[in-house]
C-alpha cells in the first residue's frame, strides 16, 4: 500500500516539554550528581544521563568520574570558580533548550557557552546582546566577542560603537578593553570622533590600565597608539600633542612620521593612518588624503 512506510516526526507541545523540564533544574528529586558551584559552595543538583546526552563536556567529565571509580552522588564535582546563577542559567538551557538572561549575566552566560561548547546556548546569548546593547554594554559586548572570535557579534557591536563613538569611550567598559580588543576599534573608519578626542580618549585607556597593571603608559598602549592617525591633525595640533607626550603615549618615530608627512604633503598609498573617519572635522590638508567614510 502506498504511503505505508512513510514515517514522519509529529512534534508535540513544546513549550508544555520545556516548561515540565525545567521543574528538574536543580532538583534534588531522582538527582544522580551534585555541583558544589561557587565561593559559597553552593550544592546544585543535576541528571547525568539529561546533561550528558546534551552536553559533550558534561560526557566527558562523568566518564573520567566513573573511571576513577568515583559515585558522583558522593563525590560531587567542585567548581570553585564558577558563578552559581551563570550555572543554573547554563542548566535551563541544557534542560529545555530555553535560557533565562538579563544584562548583568548574558555575558557570562555566553564565556560559559562557549566553555562548555554549547553552541545554540551561545547563538541565544549572542541575539540576546546584541539585542540590549547600550552605551554601558557594549565594551563589554566587544570583548566578549574578540575574546571568543565571535564575528557576527562583534560587527554588531562595532557598528554600535561607531554610531555612538563619543559616549562610549567615557565608559568604565572602554576603559577596561583589552589592547586586542581596543586594536579592533580603533582600525575603524567609521568612528564618528574626531581623531585629537580619539587620542584623549586612548590616552584615558592607557593610563587608567597603567595603574592596573603597574606598568608605564608608553608600554601599555604600544599595540594601539599605531591605529591613531596622527596625518589627520593640523601642524599647530600635533605641536600639542608633542607637547602634551610627558607620558611618551606617542612615539617619536610616529609623530616624526608625522611630520614627514606634512613637510611632503604626499600620504602613503595604502597605509590606513592616511583614512579620514567619519567623524574627522575636515581640515584643509585633507584634500590629499582618501576620501572619508560614508556616514
Amino acid at each position: 500500500m502506498s504511503g505505508e512506510h512513510n514515517e514522519r516526526l509529529m512534534v508535540g507541545d513544546v513549550k508544555k516539554f520545556a516548561e515540565d523540564a525545567r521543574k528538574m533544574v536543580n532538583s534534588q528529586e531522582f538527582s544522580d550528581v551534585k555541583f558544589v558551584i561557587g565561593e559559597e559552595r553552593r550544592n546544585i543538583y543535576g541528571h547525568r544521563c539529561l546533561l550528558a546526552s546534551r552536553c559533550e563536556v558534561f560526557r566527558v567529565m562523568f566518564a573520567d568520574h566513573e573511571q576513577r571509580g568515583k559515585d558522583t552522588t558522593m563525590y560531587p564535582f567542585v567548581l570553585q570558580d564558577t558563578n552559581p546563577d551563570v550555572f543554573l542559567s547554563m542548566l535551563e538551557y541544557i534542560y529545555t533548550s530555553c535560557v533565562t538572561l538579563d544584562v548583568h549575566t548574558a555575558i557570562d552566560v555566553l564565556a560559559m557557552s562557549v566553555g562548555y561548547a554549547l553552541g545554540e546556548l551561545t547563538k541565544l546569548c549572542e541575539k540576546y546582546i546584541c539585542d540590549s546593547l547600550s552605551i554601558n554594554s557594549a565594551s563589554e559586548a566587544i570583548q566578549a566577542a574578540v575574546t571568543y572570535s565571535l564575528d557576527d557579534l562583534g560587527q554588531t557591536c562595532l557598528a554600535f560603537i561607531e554610531d555612538n563613538t563619543s559616549e562610549v569611550v567615557k565608559t568604565k567598559g572602554f576603559h577596561e578593553l583589552s589592547d586586542t580588543a581596543l586594536g579592533v576599534i580603533l582600525q575603524s573608519d567609521r568612528l564618528a570622533l574626531d581623531e585629537p578626542d580619539l587620542l584623549e580618549a586612548v590616552r584615558d585607556w592607557a593610563t587608567v590600565n597603567s595603574v592596573v597593571v603597574g606598568k608605564p603608559v608608553a608600554e601599555v598602549a604600544e599595540k594601539v597608539i599605531g591605529h591613531v592617525r596622527l596625518p589627520l591633525l593640523v601642524p599647530d595640533e600635533l605641536s600639542r600633542v608633542e607637547q602634551d607626550n610627558k607620558d611618551q603615549l606617542v612615539p617619536v618615530e610616529q609623530i616624526s612620521f608625522t611630520w614627514k608627512f606634512h613637510a611632503m604633503k604626499t600620504p602613503e598609498a595604502g597605509n590606513p593612518i592616511f583614512r579620514l573617519r567619519r567623524g574627522t572635522v575636515d581640515r584643509e590638508h585633507h584634500k590629499v588624503l582618501p576620501k572619508k567614510a560614508d556616514k
